[in-house]
C-alpha cells in the first residue's frame, strides 16, 4: 500500500491548517484536566483501555504458544513463539503506518482512531471464543491493524489539541502516557489472574471486554471533547485512486498468506521479515517525505536530523521490548515468583514497568515543564536512555546461569525500573518531537514513520531472542554483556553528535 502512495497527488487543503489553528484556540477557552485540553482525559481514557487489552493478551501471549497442549497452550518451540511475539509486536507498529496512510489521505486521523478501536474490540473476541491457530490468526491480525492505526492517530489528534509551540506540549504527552500505562499495569495483572483460574482464553475474553468499555467511552464523550481536532484529511487520494490501493493491499496479503502456507516461509522467520518491512517502508516513507514539493528547506532539514533519532529509537526497542521475549522466557524460568506463600503466574512481571510509569511519569512530565527551554535536547534525553537502559543488564550477571528460583524479585523489580526511566526519557518525548518535526503536508505520516522505528526494534526483540539461550551460562552472559555494549556506545555516540542534531532541527530542541 505504500509504494502506491503518491504525495503530490492531492495538495493539502488550504484550510487545514487554518483549521488546526483554530482548533487549538477554541481548546484553550474549555474546560481542562489538569490544566491541559479535556480531550487529553478522554483520548487517554481510551487509549489506556487498549493498553489494558494489548498488555494483558502480550502478557499471555508466549506462554500461549509454548506452553504444552496439556496445559492449555498450543505447544511451540520456545523460538518460534518468542519470533511471533516479536513479529506481532511489530505490526502492531507497522501497521500504523496504514493507519497514517488512510488517516492522511481518506478517513482523517479521529475517524481512523474510531473505526480501530472497533477492530482492537473485534480480535480480542476471536482470541477469546475460537481456540487454536484459527483464533491466533484472526485475533492477532485484527488487533495489529487496530492497535498500530489507534496509537497513530490518537497522538495525532492529541498534538492537534496544541498550538505546536504551547510550552505545555511535552507534559501533557507525559500525562497521556501515564494515563495508558494505568490499563498497562491492570492489564497483565488481570489477564493473568483469569489465566491461573479459567485458562488462557478468560484472559483473552477480559481484554475484550475492557476494550468494548473504551470505545463506548470515547463515543459517548467524542463530540464534545474532541470536536474538530483531527478532522483535517490533509492530502485527500483522489476517489479514482480507492479500488486500484484497495486490490493492492488485497494481493499483497494474498501474496503474505501464501509465502507461509506453501513453505516458502517459516513462522520462526516472522520476527525477520517484519523488520525487513518496516526498514523498507520507513525508507520510502522518508524518502518520499524529503523530495515532496509540500515540504518546505526547513522541514527537510528537520528529516535529516530525525534520522540518528530513528536509529537509537530502533536500538532501545530492541532492547525494552524483550520484557515479552527474552525476560518473559527469564521469568518463567529463573525467576523467584513466590510473593507471601504463593507463586505469581510470570506474566504478573510484565505489570511493573507500567507501574513505575504511573509513579514516575506526572515526575518527567513536572520536570521538562518546569525546565522549559533548560532541559536537555531530544538527543541528549535519547542518549541518556540507551545509557540506562543498557546499564540495567549488567544486573542479570550475576544470577546468569541459575536455577529455577534463582532470580530474586527484587532485582527483576530493580531492572524493569531502570527500564522504565530509560523509557520515559525517550518515548513521551520522542512522541512529541515527531510531531512537532513533522512537515505540515503530513502529520500523521511523520508519526507513522516514528512508530515504524518502535516495530523495527519489537521485531528485532523477537529476532535477538534467538540468541538467548538460558540452557547455557557462558552464553547468557554473554548475550546480556553484548547488549550492554551495544546501548551504552550507542548513547556515546547520540551524546557527541547532539549539537549537529539540534542544528539540523532549526529551531527545535
Amino acid at each position: 500500500m505504500t509504494s502506491q502512495t503518491n504525495p503530490e497527488d492531492s495538495p493539502a487543503p488550504s484550510g487545514a491548517s487554518t483549521a488546526t489553528a483554530h482548533s487549538s484556540s477554541t481548546h484553550q477557552n474549555e474546560r481542562t484536566f489538569f490544566g491541559h485540553p479535556f480531550g487529553l482525559a478522554n483520548l487517554s481514557g481510551v487509549e489506556m483501555w487498549e493498553r489494558f487489552s494489548f498488555y494483558g493478551l502480550q502478557a499471555l501471549l508466549a506462554f500461549y504458544l509454548y506452553y504444552s497442549v496439556a496445559d492449555g497452550g498450543l505447544g511451540m518451540d520456545k523460538a518460534t513463539a518468542t519470533s511471533i511475539v516479536g513479529a506481532y509486536g511489530g505490526l502492531v507498529y507497522l501497521t500504523g503506518v496504514a493507519g497514517a496512510w488512510v488517516a492522511d489521505r481518506i478517513l482523517s486521523a479521529e475517524r481512523t482512531l474510531y473505526y480501530s478501536a472497533v477492530l482492537v474490540m473485534l480480535g480480542h473476541i476471536s482470541l477469546a471464543v475460537m481456540p487454536g491457530y484459527i483464533g491466533v490468526i484472526l485475533g492477532l491480525v485484527l488487533i495489529a491493524v487496530g492497535s498500530g492505526a489507534l496509537k497513530t492517530t490518537s497522538q495525532v489528534v492529541l498534538g492537534d489539541l496544541y498550538d505546536r509551540d504551547d510550552p505545555r506540549r511535552d507534559g501533557g504527552f507525559s500525562i497521556y502516557y501515564m494515563g495508558v500505562n494505568i490499563g498497562g499495569l491492570l492489564g497483565p495483572l488481570i489477564t493473568n489472574a483469569l489465566w491461573g483460574w479459567k485458562g488462557f482464553h478468560w484472559g483473552f475474553g477480559a481484554a475484550a471486554l475492557m476494550m468494548a468499555i473504551g470505545l463506548v467511552q470515547y463515543t459517548l464523550l467524542r463530540k464534545q471533547t474532541i470536536r474538530d481536532a483531527g478532522h483535517d484529511v490533509v492530502n485527500p487520494l483522489p476517489h479514482k485512486k480507492y479500488l486500484p490501493v484497495f486490490l493492492g493491499a488485497a494481493a499483497a496479503v494474498v501474496v503474505f498468506v501464501l509465502l507461509f502456507t506453501t513453505g516458502v516461509l517459516e513462522v520462526g522467520q516472522l520476527s525477520n521479515l517484519t523488520a525487513l518491512l518496516a526498514v523498507i517502508i520507513a525508507v520510502v516513507l522518508w524518502v518520499q517525505m524529503y523530495r515532496s514539493k509540500l515540504v518546505t528547506d526547513v522541514e527537510r532539514s528537520r528529516l535529516v536530523g530525525f534520522v540518528p533519532m530513528f536509529v537509537a529509537s530502533v536500538a532501545f526497542w530492541s532492547l525494552f521490548q524483550q520484557q515479552f521475549t527474552v525476560i518473559a522466557v527469564y521469568s518463567d524460568e529463573r525467576l523467584n515468583r513466590n510473593l507471601f506463600g504463593m507463586e505469581i503466574p510470570p506474566g504478573v512481571v510484565q505489570s511493573i514497568n507500567p507501574l513505575f510509569i504511573i509513579l514516575f511519569a506526572a515526575v518527567f512530565g513536572a520536570m521538562w515543564t518546569k525546565l522549559g527551554d533548560k532541559q536537555p535536547s531530544y538527543a541528549a534525553k535519547f542518549s541518556m536512555a540507551l545509557v540506562v537502559i543498557g546499564g540495567a543488564l549488567l544486573l542479570f550477571l550475576p544470577f546468569a546461569g541459575g536455577g529455577a528460583n534463582s532470580t530474586p524479585m527484587w532485582a527483576m523489580v530493580l531492572i524493569l525500573f531502570l527500564f522504565t526511566m530509560g523509557e520515559l526519557m525517550l518515548s513521551p518525548v520522542g512522541n512529541s518531537m515527531a510531531t512537532r518535526l513533522a512537515p505540515k503536508a503530513f502529520p500523521t505520516r511523520m508519526f507513522g514513520l516514528w512508530l515504524l522505528s518502535i516495530s523495527l526494534g519489537t521485531s528485532l526483540s523477537g529476532s535477538l531472542a534467538a540468541f538467548y539461550n538460558p540452557e547455557d551460562a557462558s552464553a547468557e552472559r554473554t548475550y546480556f554483556v553484548a547488549m550492554f555494549a551495544v546501548m551504552v556506545g550507542l548513547g556515546a555516540v547520540m551524546f557527541l553528535a547532539r549539537k549537529w542534531i539540534l542544528k539540523l532541527f532549526v529551531d527545535i530542541h
